[in-house]
């Protein structure tokens, strides 16, 4: 699976249309995900802009800003923002609907594409001053930034399209905005975070041995920069110590494990029959401080052109390679498995996966029953070492011996004849 698949692109654009004669003017921000199977998750988006003039923000609706800036100049009518540079968030579910939009009020949640299209937008809209209200007047902002929530996107410049178009109800009038701007945002995992977040541990009914996540995967427990950055799990403090963590805070405060990863995504080989095999997958939340919502699961392995069957998970083939059905996207069953809990009793969610044996490349040698990459939530998850995997009982060692055997009995026959 290329690169470019584990990456994140969210498309924006403003519309601006004159609000009345006094040089208000009214911009509608939507923000698409065209990412296929990453998603915006709680605590949710924040954008960021500089203004090109001395623009303000009268009112919103369908979001607002964090900060409202130095207005003291203004008498009368205070503006909802005076910044500069504003940041703007989302407005939570359950807002009056007279503060709404269509697309809005999500806390900041934007599903993936794949996942749920109907909701892979989120839109606001805002009411500026200071901008003009002609083509000519009005000036696109720059330094657009994204946070979601923390950091890993980065935001080209602005550029001007076509006005955005738009059809009445009744289907007979076409009414367009005074411009329209769109800007790109793209996701890069080694910006978001220094470490992994995600990784994978293997089993087979054919061998004893479970190979674990690599050792200090995603970090170690005895980190003298961070002490005190994992929870024991049989600590009887621990309710106290996962109930006064800091809430706001990003980073995970996992569960004190060999790999200190916050999610665990594990395979296991678990039956063969004569024309099918069989794999259960468990996916286990080790983050005290999150609930994953709409969590997904990406696979790449050469079998899923031949998947029979799929057990309490969604499956949709993702094909980079237009032809190659090698990548699958598997997601939870709405208001059943589609929340993976926290660390603890009901921090985890599995399934199974049926495959269909296809003769001319099906084996379980060499560890071609383990998948060769992982996706968690759009980042890519560490998987073991090749020569780790777990492998089928070598019989060789006895077909050697019995060939030797076989080689010297007739050696010494050959023997026997020449002096006889």
């Amino acid at each position: 699976m290329d690169e470019d698949m584990s990456t994140v692109r969210i498309r924006r654009y403003g519309k601006t249309q004159k609000k009345d004669d006094t040089g208000t003017t009214v911009a509608v921000v939507t923000m698409f995900n065209f990412q296929q199977y990453r998603h915006i998750q709680t605590p949710g988006w924040s954008l960021g802009w500089t203004w090109a003039k001395k623009e303000v923000i009268w009112s919103m609706v369908g979001g607002q800003t964090t900060e409202q800036g130095d207005c003291s100049k203004f008498k009368g009518n205070i503006p909802h923002c005076c910044k500069k540079d504003p940041t703007v968030v989302d407005l939570l579910p359950g807002t009056p609907y007279n503060q709404q939009i269509a697309n809005c009020c999500k806390g900041g949640v934007i599903n993936s594409w794949v996942q749920d299209p109907s909701n892979a937008a989120s839109s606001f809209q805002i009411s500026v001053g200071g901008a003009g209200t002609t083509n000519k007047t009005v000036r696109v902002p720059k330094n657009f930034t994204l946070k979601a929530p923390g950091p890993g996107y980065t935001c080209g410049p602005a550029k001007v399209g076509k006005p955005t178009k738009f059809v009445t109800q009744d289907g007979r009038r076409v009414t367009q905005a005074m411009m329209t701007w769109n800007v790109t945002c793209t996701y890069s995992q080694f910006l978001a975070q220094k470490t992994p977040t995600c990784c994978v541990s293997l089993s087979s009914f054919y061998n004893n041995t479970i190979v674990p996540c690599p050792t200090c995967t995603c970090g170690c427990q005895n980190n003298n920069t961070q002490p005190g950055s994992c929870v024991d799990p049989n600590s009887p403090y621990l309710a106290s110590v996962v109930s006064g963590a800091n809430k706001n805070s990003y980073a995970p405060l996992v569960q004190c494990t060999n790999h200190m990863c916050p999610v665990r995504v594990h395979w296991h080989v678990k039956l063969n029959y004569k024309d099918y095999w069989r794999v259960k997958v468990t996916i286990t939340n080790f983050n005290y401080r999150m609930n994953y919502t709409q969590w997904n699961l990406v696979v790449q392995h050469p079998n899923f052109d031949n998947l029979t069957q799929l057990f309490s998970f969604n499956y949709k083939p993702l094909t980079p390679y237009e032809a190659i059905n090698d990548t699958a996207m598997l997601w939870g069953v709405k208001f059943y498995n589609d929340l993976l809990m926290q660390a603890g009793p009901l921090g985890n969610v599995q399934s199974e996966l049926l495959f269909r044996k296809d003769t001319s490349t099906f084996t379980f040698e060499k560890g071609w029953a383990f998948p060769r990459r992982i996706y968690f939530n759009g980042d890519n998850c560490v998987m073991p070492p090749p020569d780790a995997y777990p492998y089928l009982p070598n019989t060789s060692p006895r077909q050697d011996i019995s060939l030797l055997t076989l080689m010297l009995a007739l050696l010494m026959s050959l023997v026997f004849y020449t002096y006889a």
